[in-house]
């Protein structure tokens, strides 16, 4: 039998139990190692016969044999932790977001070329039909000329979401809602039309004075390097419930829009002589019981990662777009300093 790809996770909360789920299940994978700064006893895991470590270091320096370590650790630990991870001779699956700022990211990309490693990002809502069909759209000019496209990601977070854990709402940690809630979104923007420049950004903090250091809403304009002009305008502080996440493309020949409180479907199609194919299902969102996030597409994520290091296929979510990211989230966020 072909020998398994070998997995720790690192950061054993919700996300961190769904990628140790997935690997667990997946016939090509074999779950190693946990870590977390947690007592095992309450993580509330399902996993008594997998070794756990209280750090990454204890876990790094065992003897136990490791091929790949997914990081799902809370966003500012990122970076830091992918570089060791590399030096230990690793392969990394970063969580979204690779890291705070560009200059770390750059950091982990260097390391990363030096050992030869790969860095695999966690960006699984290119893996949801819309996308993937608007992205074949865009590139293979259906729509020709791109003149306009909106982006509108108006969600929930609450104050129990916040009490969950002391580094949600923090700068150092948690960085802002473009990077924790709405990266997905930014990532499919640049996936599909490429770099924005000329921001311009408004910023409000509506709900959350009492427990985010950030805030929770912002209108940003700028245009595309291609062509065109582009909006997002997002917030956490809807009531009750996520409202929207939506893109809505005006193009030369037709326009799109695609919707739904996750982006997954298509609410609108009118493209000269083009006709609207039926598409796959769209994988329901991550539910975290009391909120629910983006698509849950990790399957696809871990899909490729075995493919790419079985030799079978290329990255589909590469280190250099996950910091060009980070890059137009840290852009964004500068604007707020300028008043």
């Amino acid at each position: 039998m072909e020998q398994k790809i070998k997995f720790a996770v690192v950061g054993c909360g919700r996300i961190g139990k769904r990628h140790a789920t997935l690997i667990q299940h997946h016939p090509e994978c074999e779950l190693v190692a946990l870590c977390d700064i947690l007592p095992f006893e309450e993580m509330d895991l399902d996993l008594p016969d997998i070794p756990y470590f209280s750090s990454l270091d204890k876990m790094l320096s065992s003897s136990l044999e490791m091929d790949v370590i997914s990081i799902c650790t809370p966003n500012g630990y990122h970076a830091e932790q992918a570089m060791l991870s590399i030096d230990s001779d690793k392969h990394v699956v970063i969580e979204k977001p690779m890291g705070l700022n560009k200059r770390e990211c750059e950091a982990v990309i260097f390391k990363g070329l030096n050992a030869s490693k790969h860095i695999f990002i966690v960006m699984q809502n290119r893996y949801s039909p819309p996308s993937e069909w608007l992205k074949e759209m865009v590139h293979n000019n259906r729509l020709g000329q791109i003149r306009m496209v909106q982006i509108n990601c108006y969600w929930n977070r609450d104050d129990h979401y916040y009490a969950q854990s002391p580094w949600k709402g923090t700068l150092a940690l948690d960085g802002g809602v473009l990077f924790t809630q709405f990266s997905h979104f930014i990532d499919i923007m640049y996936w599909i039309f490429g770099d924005i420049e000329n921001i311009k950004a408004r910023f409000q903090n509506f709900n959350h004075q009492e427990n985010t250091e950030f805030e929770d809403s912002g209108i940003v304009h700028f245009d595309f390097v291609k062509g065109g002009m582009g909006c997002i305008q997002y917030s956490t502080s809807v009531w009750g419930k996520n409202m929207e996440s939506s893109m809505l493309v005006i193009g030369e020949k037709g326009s799109v829009k695609i919707g739904g409180q996750y982006m997954d479907q298509v609410e609108y199609c009118h493209i000269e002589n083009y006709e609207m194919p039926e598409l796959a299902l769209t994988n329901p969102p991550n539910d975290y019981g009391p909120y629910k996030g983006s698509a849950a597409n990790h399957i696809h994520i871990y899909n490729n990662v075995v493919d790419v290091l079985k030799g079978r296929k290329s990255i589909t979510t590469n280190a250099l777009e996950g910091m060009k990211v980070t890059e137009i989230i840290e852009r964004i966020y500068q604007l707020k300093d300028k008043g």
